[in-house]
């Protein structure tokens, strides 16, 4: 026992004395201690700093008993109560601490995660973009050319290059449309006017408009309802999402096939399927049809050149509409296709 009068030289002296008993008393503790944080390591971070803690006070408290010979003088009680104390404060500090940090961590992680995805997301987006904008760019530009040189003369062929024109030059400003489109949405700078909106009227004329491409492609659009409902959202949003949708469907599904568009309710919500007949898409792509600019495999990819070819963001634009209508969109293989589920909240009666 240190006394209160002991010089300077008598206090390092006892020290040196008690040295060798406190390190082999609390160095195994503090073995254990990273042994059993060894084995939490791929723990919840709340335990290892839990663990954390509880070492040096451990590690504290057998050091004490340890140089003592287990003698409970009143001054080694004092002791151990303080140990006691001091867990009882810690460790719960250190749960508490642990969650938060494992909380940051992992929206912080997730974060990243988000960034990395957007980022490949862009890239992609550019890269399909800007192939596609070269290809009618270059149609356009070599065809002008052979207008302007009087390659082309005759009344027929002029006729036919001017029409091929304005067909590249309204793909170019629906794909414009698009990016516009999607960047009101992803900057969330997309205002919708809530109304009570049928959902009759907007089945109907989604479907009158690709009635044409449709009979192009000899592929039928049938509509079919259990009952009509009526929901929350805005009109041309809700007219944007079934035209991408059926238009999506027609684009993949092939000659005399069909497209089916189904109208119900489930419980709450508004229910929109769009059935295709495209042949089902792969396990390892059916989570990707709603990212940027995907388009999948060969045989789901549009046609080269053609009036319904896009940059693959019909489906991508739909995602978004839909959940800024507070809705849910999904899809799963279904007989000889795929079908496009919506779910949209009713209108309060």
């Amino acid at each position: 026992m240190i006394g209160s009068g002991e010089s300077f030289s008598e206090m390092l002296t006892h020290l040196w004395h008690i040295l060798p008993f406190a390190l082999a008393f609390s160095l195994p503790v503090a073995a254990l201690g990273g042994v059993a944080l060894y084995v939490l390591r791929r723990g919840s971070l709340a335990t290892t700093l839990t663990v954390l803690v509880l070492i040096p006070v451990l590690a504290t408290l057998v050091g004490v008993l340890g140089i003592s010979g287990f003698m409970f003088t009143p001054a080694l009680t004092t002791m151990l109560l303080v140990c006691l104390l001091v867990g009882l404060v810690t460790v719960p500090a250190a749960i508490i601490l642990g969650r938060a940090i494992a909380r940051r961590s992992v929206w912080e992680r997730e974060a990243r995660e988000r960034e990395r995805a957007a980022e490949a997301s862009r890239r992609e987006l550019v890269a399909w973009i800007s192939h596609d904008l070269r290809s009618p760019l270059a149609g356009i530009q070599a065809m002008a050319e052979a207008l302007a040189d009087g390659v082309v003369s005759q009344r027929h062929e002029v006729a036919d290059y001017a029409q091929r024109i304005s067909g590249e030059t309204r793909r170019l400003s629906a794909m414009v449309g698009d990016l516009f489109e999607l960047s009101r949405i992803t900057a969330g700078a997309l205002e919708l006017t809530m109304s009570a909106v049928p959902l009759r009227d907007v089945v109907s004329d989604a479907v009158a408009a690709q009635s044409p491409v449709a009979e192009r492609k000899r592929v039928r659009v049938l509509a079919k309802a259990s009952t009509w409902p009526v929901v929350t959202g805005s009109d041309p949003e809700l007219a944007r999402i079934v035209r991408n949708l059926v238009s999506n469907a027609i684009r993949h599904t092939p000659p005399d096939g069909t497209v089916a568009v189904q109208i119900g309710v489930d419980g709450d919500e508004a229910l929109l399927a769009v059935d295709d007949s495209c042949g089902g898409i792969p396990d390892d792509e059916i989570n990707r049809v709603f990212d940027v600019a995907f388009r999948g495999t060969q045989a789901r990819t549009p046609e080269r050149g053609g009036t319904t070819s896009g940059g693959g963001l019909g489906l991508a634009i739909a995602k978004g509409l839909v959940e800024a209508h507070r809705g849910k969109i999904g899809v799963h293989n279904h007989g000889p296709g795929c079908r496009f589920e919506v779910r949209l909240p009713l209108a309060l009666s």
